[in-house]
């Protein structure tokens, strides 16, 4: 996969793509890198809960500078992530959510979760993980129901247009004012009954 700027490393299994790229960053300087795989064994999501997957979806992680990205509010790191995610997926699937703040939701007869979106920051680094279950639903006990994508679209073709659209830099303002109209209509869905602060923040 060539992706300008980017320098893309695939395996064919790994068990965190997140953990992968936290250690490496301990001993190199890496900017615009991204780790992929459609086999992801011991995945982390929010708070640190286990992220259940299956094999041929997609997860990965990338690294970037933060000061490249310093024009978004670094609690709004993933909200910002979370909506070119949306972005990305959107033209695939048109009955697509974000539920506050950054995981994106399948809407039919009932609410599916089909990714999930954790940012680190380390020693000045942006670290983020996002899953998407893009072929096959997992297995989830408790919190949420999974669902997924069920499109025909190449796990790598998703990723490198996601890329594309953090190479953008999008301006904060630009995302917020979408992702504001996006909050407005899912309110309801997941009984949020709070308005968004110009973080995108909670208004309680």
């Amino acid at each position: 996969m060539k992706n300008g700027k980017w320098k893309i490393e695939y395996f064919n299994e790994i068990n965190s793509t997140q953990q992968y790229l936290l250690k490496r960053i301990e001993k190199e300087d890496l900017n615009y890198y991204c780790v992929w795989s459609e086999n992801q064994t011991d995945g982390i999501g929010t708070k640190y809960r286990k992220w259940k997957g299956k094999k041929g979806n997609l997860y990965f992680s990338f690294c970037i500078d933060l000061n490249e990205f310093n024009f978004v509010p670094m609690q709004s790191l993933s909200v910002y992530f979370s909506f070119l995610v949306y972005k990305t997926l959107i033209k695939y699937r048109q009955d697509l959510t974000i539920k506050w703040p950054n995981d994106i939701y399948l809407i039919e007869q009932e609410s599916k979760k089909i990714s999930g979106i954790l940012t680190n920051i380390k020693k000045s680094k942006i670290i983020c993980g996002i899953g998407i279950n893009t072929k096959y639903t997992p297995e989830i006990d408790g919190e949420y129901k999974a669902g997924c994508l069920d499109i025909n679209i190449k796990n790598d073709k998703i990723l490198e247009e996601f890329l594309n659209e953090v190479s953008k830099k999008h301006k904060w303002q630009d995302v917020f004012k979408e992702y504001k109209k996006i909050f407005a209509k899912s309110k309801e869905i997941f009984g949020i009954k709070f308005d968004l602060n110009n973080d995108a923040t909670l208004k309680r």
